[in-house]
């Protein structure tokens, strides 16, 4: 019996993609297996953490790095070190930042519902730029030049939301944040692959990168990687980590956290929420050296199989086109595009994802463009087992004669 038949649940096929709200992609079996064992024993976490760090670094080029719960939890953690530095008694004090430096810049058009996450430490949000585009008012974006024009001696950071479409170019705002001497934070949560990408960032100048960790790096779904300056990571550990020892006993990793740099170390911090379990940073650390080792590249091919499949399986359904998109070319992971006329079909692209949804199984796809009557399917929830079922639950809900039926 499944699992989560004991808890009466019907598993989904979950060709949705990364997101975590369906559960996120499968782990990467290795990654699987290391959660396991590290199960069976027990390690200090402060011990871990270093650990991670050397090898997050290594595969950042960074100066240290941390396990977080999730990139959410790295952009609060983040702004926390932004907010404090190495200021015990301000570490102590947040959220409450009345009196303090505590203004994060950030562009318009970024903001998103993530930034809750920098504003959950602290920080207010300072907006620059206008969203013209999205108004179909102007053709203009955010300019470097009104990122400094609202930086003051309030300013503890600048935030910068990450996608192929970002802009300005982060190369731009890190140059502009060093010359300022105002760290950067670049959110890059869902930028891997391609694996370029775990380096650029830290290359442009980002003074710290969260990425998510189970995403395409396929490491458990609540885990997430933070890199960047060691200061700053210091800062992230003396808030993050369980601190109820006593100073005369501890001994921390020295890569991490420089004793000689304190004065003493803080009661538990605002980060002690997003704890990590010893068996999430293993399965996390084992899953972004298999990507580093280039293994999402067979999974790149393997995803790309099974929705040539599922799109074969459609070609004789009328209304529905489909289109594969990204691949091995475009090193990520690949999408299949199913456009609906829905004038024909009779029914909506909404309406379609909700018999999906309500059917058996279930199946779940992405939304993202629904408004625009497409479905889009995602390969990294699924497997062999699975590509039947979700063909056969495709054709059904968009056969001619589905929709008139009694729901």
């Amino acid at each position: 019996m499944n699992v989560y038949a004991q808890f009466g649940l019907e598993p989904i096929i979950n060709a949705a993609g990364a997101s975590t709200r369906v559960g996120g992609p499968l782990m990467h079996p290795a990654a699987a297996k290391a959660m396991v064992e590290a199960a069976g024993s027990c390690v200090a976490l402060d011990q871990l953490q270093g650990a991670a760090s050397r090898i997050i670094a290594e595969a950042t080029g960074a100066e240290a790095g941390y396990v977080t719960a999730g990139a959410a939890a790295g952009l609060t953690l983040s702004a926390a070190a932004c907010l404090a530095r190495l200021d015990i008694a301000i570490m102590d004090r947040l959220p409450d930042t009345s009196g303090l430096p505590n203004e994060i810049v950030i562009s318009r058009e970024q903001r998103n519902g993530y930034d809750h996450a920098l504003r959950a430490a602290g920080a207010r949000l300072v907006e620059v730029g206008m969203n013209e585009l999205v108004a179909g008012a102007g053709v203009r974006r955010t300019e470097v030049w009104e990122y400094e024009a609202a930086m003051t001696d309030r300013t503890v950071a600048v935030a910068y939301f990450a996608n192929p479409d970002s802009a300005p170019p982060v190369e731009e705002v890190a140059a502009l944040c060093r010359q300022r001497g105002v760290p950067l934070i670049v959110d890059a949560a869902g930028q891997l692959p391609p694996a370029a990408n775990l380096r650029r960032f830290v290359d442009a100048g980002a003074d710290l990168v969260a990425f998510s960790g189970g995403k395409g790096l396929r490491g458990p779904q609540s885990s997430g990687i933070l890199a960047g300056r060691g200061d700053l990571m210091m800062s992230v550990a003396l808030q993050q980590l369980d601190l109820d020892e006593h100073w005369s006993v501890w001994d921390p990793p020295h890569n991490l956290i420089d004793l000689a740099k304190l004065r003493g170390f803080p009661r538990h911090g605002i980060g002690r929420g997003f704890k990590v379990a010893r068996e999430e940073i293993v399965a996390l650390l084992v899953a972004l050296r298999c990507f580093v080792a280039g293994d999402y590249r067979e999974d790149i091919l393997r995803c790309h199989a099974y929705l040539r499949s599922v799109a074969d399986g459609l070609v004789d359904v009328p209304g529905v086109q489909a289109q594969l998109v990204g691949g091995v070319a475009e090193d990520r992971f690949p999408m299949l595009e199913l456009a609906l006329d829905e004038a024909r079909l009779g029914v909506t692209a909404f309406e379609v994802s909700r018999r999906l949804r309500t059917g058996t199984p279930p199946v779940y796809v992405n939304e993202n463009r629904l408004q625009q009557g497409t479905l889009i399917l995602h390969a990294l929830g699924l497997e062999e087992r699975l590509i039947e079922p979700l063909r056969q639950r495709l054709r059904d809900v968009l056969a001619p004669d589905s929709f008139a039926q009694p729901r």
